[in-house]
């Protein structure tokens, strides 16, 4: 191989390089694998929140003897409340198959129902009922709930199948003991359903 072809190959190799270097950075290389990232990221469409009264709050408590529910109040701008909802998202997905409810009620401002509360909702890929407790004082519904518990947030409660509480907790939930109650109370529903099998 004489120099000059020598020389215009090793020349055409090193424009090959450079212009592969090029496109691996260049600018529309770049937004297009930025874009496919936050499509990657991007919030599921969450549920609807609806606003309720206290007395519907009521309502939505009482069992009829046949699930268990799990209740947690919290809002987006309570910040004990954004760190445990991951996890709270996880117990839905994985007891809700197996009989238990789960409900969260915000104490959000109703200003935020179709804004911060949604846009929250999406991020956590959250699939629960929501709703947002839209009364002018909530400490009356807030003692009707239970006289102990002040209103602060996030809180949680647990009711067996015929509304007893069963577990509660005012500030972070502790994952592990919330989720040994439910299975207590999911295993002695699906033990009770076995029996009646076993009997038919």
């Amino acid at each position: 191989m004489t120099t000059c072809v020598r020389t215009i190959v090793i020349g055409l190799a090193v424009l090959l390089i450079a212009g592969a270097s090029l496109l691996t950075t260049s600018p529309a290389l770049a937004q297009r694998k930025a874009r496919s990232k936050s499509l990657k990221t991007k919030a599921l469409p969450a549920p609807k929140a609806e606003a309720i009264n206290a007395e519907q709050m009521q309502t939505l408590l009482k069992r009829d003897g046949n699930k268990p529910l799990l209740v947690n109040y919290w809002a987006t701008w309570c910040d004990p409340c954004r760190d445990e909802f991951p996890e709270l998202v996880k117990i839905d997905t994985d007891y809700r198959s197996k009989g238990l409810d789960f409900i969260a009620i915000s104490l959000d401002d109703l200003t935020d129902l179709k804004t911060a509360v949604p846009e929250f909702l999406g991020k956590m890929h959250a699939k629960m009922p929501v709703y947002l407790l839209n009364v002018a004082d909530p400490e009356p519904a807030i003692n009707a709930i239970d006289p102990g518990w002040g209103g602060a947030l996030p809180a949680t409660f647990l009711y067996d199948k015929n509304g007893a509480v069963v577990y509660k907790r005012f500030g972070r939930v502790n994952a592990a003991e919330l989720r040994a109650a439910i299975e207590n109370l999911v295993c002695s529903k699906q033990q009770a359903v076995s029996s009646k099998t076993v009997l038919h």
